[in-house]
């Protein structure tokens, strides 16, 4: 633990005070700030968390907390444990509680750094007074002010992140097991995540059944007889009809119904190009100019979830490499508060926004009073402010570009620039249409049409322009584009020139981007803030979506998953309801809602644990809203779900997609012979190409690739060669719903009697010598019998065997590998020939072995020879299987043979160290607090009595 002490004086009130903050970074300034008196230590973020049931201690499984680390039955009490890698910083912590006379919790500003707070106190239960401390930014003017004006733990905050934390802990427990028994196992449920993973699945299943419109306009070049100030114009209008765009088709390729009854003219190649040749001799005219003034306002200050789309769109961060960096900035003093849904900026920050504007622009650019934005947001658990820059006088990207450097300088600067522009003038100027046309050759009207905006004062756009989303159809409206128009008067002749038929295929709804997840996120009402780059990273982490360029493209198994979860428990992904979630947290964090009440109707259902339902709305609305079903049992009984229809998508043809055990693959019949063929999906094509003509073409492909080399006399299954992702191997084949065999049976039968058993294709890389068309039964039946006992060593009773790896063949011993010089030793090498390649000493993978510092010949008892070598932890002397450390006095260079025989005899008597996994099981049981609820009254009590500060 990083700290800092000042001098052991008190304070100007005589009090020695320690302060705990989240992060190590921040400790050197804020102690700075804050001057004498002040110890300032960090907690690294929580330290405690509800443990996983199996790391329960024995006595607590059996217990009410078994299940889920959660009381459910008695007000959903939770069982916290200090984590184990903050074990050492609780103990550091409280020793330095002992010096001091205040207790100063500076935790972050929003729910979560509340909640650390409050499990600091249950963790170190302070005899001495302690209070909360809030900062937006870390600046010496904010600390010391947050020094003068701090309050006791919000409750409800506290309150508002705990039912969080068990809410997410029961719909992921509840629900994962479902998803393990009938998609894959491993795989996890989450309460946000999975709503976030419906939304990408079911914009891949637009694009999949999109199909592509064509149309067609002209498009020309003009100007006025004569004179110069040529423009381009597109044709709007045909014989009155006006010509069909983007937007008059829908997904299908068919023309809207609304467009077809309202005449809308669709033309094709053909027609807009016969059209082009007869307006070329046409005598085009204006025949209106329409001018509207124009005005365009600054974007608000930014907010988590704006800040991210931007940097996203911008400087192409993605949402956690955006939050990372703000982080930094936050810590180094440079920003205020990063996770914030306030618009809002404080009257120190509208007047260094004013005068910085007015001071870089000119004070035209500033308006009268200070703008000001309102939000639809009402949520207590973030900041009071949106993002800017820190202090009373914002420091310009010039004046940090010393200091930062990458993605923290181009953050800074994208901050800077949106908080200043968002105190200046509107843009204002002029937007001009114009409509010309003439009459074409064979007689139809044709009208055409050109707009452009003249920027007369740029106002805000001096400093900053807010990006923009993808849309699919980019030349829908050019209002906004600056594009300068020649004077022009109804009635005016016009020359044309380079009339040519401009024809465009509709695009497919586009791919969420993280920015624009984020936007649909935050519109939906879904997750908050703070949680935004969690959700992607987990939903990306876990195999739902990857990326493809910018783009989040789900995979088949999140096609699986979320076609479970819509038709057999739809409440749970829907939208509105894990909105109306949102908003009962929300609520509890007002003090609005009761979490228990909440929890309980979430878990139980509407009626309570009593079972009927009917009991009395809650009062943040949300679960409860005509929902009498809680999520209690969700996986005690899945006789309803067909795991194989699930996770099987038709594609055409009698072809399907089924996701396996294994990934991905498709099935369907050989278009000459009917054969059934399979073939594996690669990773790189996205579910909207996955076509008929592109599924046959991967079954027969794989299908060729397969080299049958007969049937295995055990098992009856067929062995095959092929060459895969890593190279060539070889595999058993089997039905993806094949029964177990009885060895199978009997070695799942070991793991766990409750699980059925598993059956998993045997599957074994080829030696280096070995070819797919070389290689026989006999050498892919020895292959897929790998791994190789080789025998027992008779000194620790650990199994020795030999197996082919990602880095070539090795042996293993437990948990201790050693490296094979060839893979022919894999079948050849005996237990002696083993023994003595792990009596050598052990070397990382293509580093040479140090030699000894000193050989002093051989053991008496062991016979091996004695070396000494120097180690990470100092010299030791080894005999090739057991070490031992010399002591402070043991010189390396006159160490002996009898003393180094005497140091392995006393480390051979001690026998091994004791397990880490018994150890930590120890520390659990010590670590694991009293119940929350009593500790929580306690950390209530002493808060009623605080210290003045």
């Amino acid at each position: 633990m990083a700290g800092k002490s000042q001098t052991s004086a008190g304070t100007s009130d005589g009090l020695r005070r320690l302060v705990i903050v989240e992060s190590a970074s921040k400790i050197a300034k804020i102690a700075d700030y804050l001057g004498p008196g002040y110890r300032v230590e960090a907690s690294a973020g929580h330290i405690r968390d509800l443990p996983q049931p199996s790391q329960l201690p024995e006595d607590v499984k059996k217990g009410p907390y078994g299940k889920f680390a959660v009381d459910v039955e008695n007000g959903f009490d939770p069982y916290y444990v200090v984590d184990a890698d903050k074990r050492k910083t609780v103990a550091e912590l409280k020793r330095a509680l002992k010096e001091v006379d205040e207790l100063v919790l500076a935790t972050d500003r929003d729910r979560e750094g509340e909640a650390i707070a409050w499990h600091l106190v249950q963790a170190l239960q302070p005899r001495v007074p302690y209070r909360r401390m809030v900062f937006g930014e870390i600046t010496r003017e904010a600390i010391r002010q947050a020094a003068q004006e701090m309050r006791d733990i919000d409750d409800r905050l506290v309150d508002a992140q705990e039912t969080r934390r068990i809410l997410d802990r029961l719909y992921g427990y509840e629900l994962s097991p479902v998803l393990w028994r009938k998609v894959r196992a491993g795989l996890s449920a989450g309460r946000v995540q999975s709503v976030a993973t419906r939304l990408c699945v079911e914009r891949e299943r637009e694009r999949m059944a999109f199909r592509a419109a064509t149309y067609a306009d002209v498009t020309g070049r003009f100007a006025p007889r004569g004179e110069a100030g040529e423009f381009s114009a597109r044709l709007v209008q045909l014989d009155g009809a006006r010509v069909a765009t983007g937007r008059d088709f829908e997904d299908s390729g068919e023309l809207k119904r609304s467009s077809a009854s309202a005449g809308v003219a669709h033309l094709d190649a053909a027609a807009a190009e016969a059209l082009a040749r007869s307006l070329d001799d046409a005598a085009f005219a204006v025949r209106s100019v329409e001018e509207k003034p124009y005005s365009r306002r600054p974007a608000a200050p930014f907010i988590t979830s704006s800040l991210q789309q931007e940097a996203s769109r911008k400087l192409r961060l993605n949402a956690r490499a955006t939050m990372r960096a703000a982080q930094r900035l936050y810590e180094g003093g440079y920003i205020t508060y990063m996770r914030t849904d306030s618009i809002q900026l404080s009257a120190q920050a509208l007047a260094a926004a004013r005068a910085q504007a007015r001071e870089l622009y000119g004070p035209e650019y500033v308006p009268d009073g200070p703008r000001a934005y309102s939000s639809k947001s009402k949520n207590a658990q973030e900041a009071h402010e949106a993002i800017r820059p820190a202090g009373e006088v914002f420091r310009t990207p010039a004046q940090v570009s010393g200091e930062l450097r990458g993605d923290e300088f181009r953050l800074y600067d994208l901050i800077w620039k949106r908080t200043v522009a968002s105190q200046m003038h509107d843009a204002r100027g002029t937007t001009a249409t114009v409509r010309l046309g003439a009459t074409s050759a064979d007689g139809r009207d044709a009208e055409f049409s050109a707009s452009g905006t003249i920027i007369s004062f740029r106002g805000f756009l001096a400093a900053y322009e807010e990006g923009r989303d993808e849309v699919r159809d980019a030349g829908a409206d050019a209002a906004d584009t600056e594009r300068r128009l020649p004077p022009l008067e109804r009635g005016s002749a016009l020359s044309a020139a380079d009339l040519a038929a401009d024809v465009h295929e509709t695009s497919p709804p586009p791919r969420y981007t993280e920015a624009t997840l984020v936007k649909t996120l935050e519109e939906k009402g879904i997750g908050r803030p703070s949680t935004f780059a969690s959700i992607i990273s987990t939903i990306v982490d876990r195999g739902y979506v990857r990326y493809k360029g910018s783009a989040l493209v789900p995979t088949w198994l999140a096609f699986a998953v979320t076609r479970l979860l819509e038709e057999h428990f739809p409440r749970l992904v829907d939208y509105d309801f894990t909105a109306a979630m949102e908003n009962d947290l929300d609520a509890i964090s007002r003090g609005e809602a009761e979490r228990v009440d909440w929890l309980t109707r979430f878990y139980f259902g509407a009626g309570g644990p009593a079972g009927p339902a009917g009991a009395a709305p809650a009062p943040g609305g949300g679960p409860s809203g005509g929902a009498a079903e809680g999520i209690k049992g969700l996986a005690d009984d899945l006789g309803s779900i067909d795991a194989r229809e699930i996770s099987t998508v038709p594609i055409g043809e009698g072809i399907v997609l089924r996701v396996g055990r294994y990934g991905p693959y498709l099935e369907g019949p050989d278009a000459d012979t009917g054969e059934l063929l399979k073939a594996s999906v690669p990773e790189d094509v996205a579910p909207d190409e996955m076509t008929v003509e592109k599924a046959r073409e991967l079954l027969v492909s794989q299908s060729d690739d397969d080299r049958v080399l007969g049937q295995d006399p055990a098992t009856g299954r067929t062995v095959v060669a092929r060459v895969g992702r890593y190279g060539p191997y070889v595999t058993e084949l089997l039905e993806d719903d094949a029964p177990a065999t009885a060895v199978e049976e009997r070695a799942a039968a070991k793991k766990t009697a409750k699980k059925a058993a598993k059956v998993k294709p045997r599957t074994s890389s080829l030696f280096k010598d070995m070819s797919v068309e070389t290689v026989t039964l006999e050498q892919a039946l020895a292959l897929l019998s790998l791994p190789r006992v080789v025998g027992t060593d008779p000194e620790s009773g650990e199994e020795i065997t030999a197996q082919n790896g990602r880095y070539g063949p090795y042996l293993k011993r437990g948990t201790d590998s050693r490296s094979l010089a060839s893979e022919d030793q894999i079948f050849d090498i005996t237990l002696a020939e083993a023994l003595a390649v792990y009596a050598q000493p052990k070397t990382r993978r293509g580093q040479v072995a140090r030699p000894p510092l000193k050989e002093l010949g051989p053991d008496p008892e062991t016979g091996q020879p004695i070396v000494v070598k120097d180690g990470r932890f100092g010299p030791y002397a080894t005999d090739g299987t057991t070490n031992a450390t010399l002591r402070k006095d043991d010189d390396p260079e006159t160490l002996t043979l009898e003393r180094a025989a005497e140091l392995l005899a006393d480390k051979r008597a001690k026998g091994p160290a004791p397990k880490k996994a018994a150890a930590k099981k120890t520390a659990a049981k010590k670590t694991a607090p009293a119940k929350k609820a009593a500790a929580k009254k306690t950390a209530a009590k002493k808060a009623a009595a605080p210290a003045e500060g």
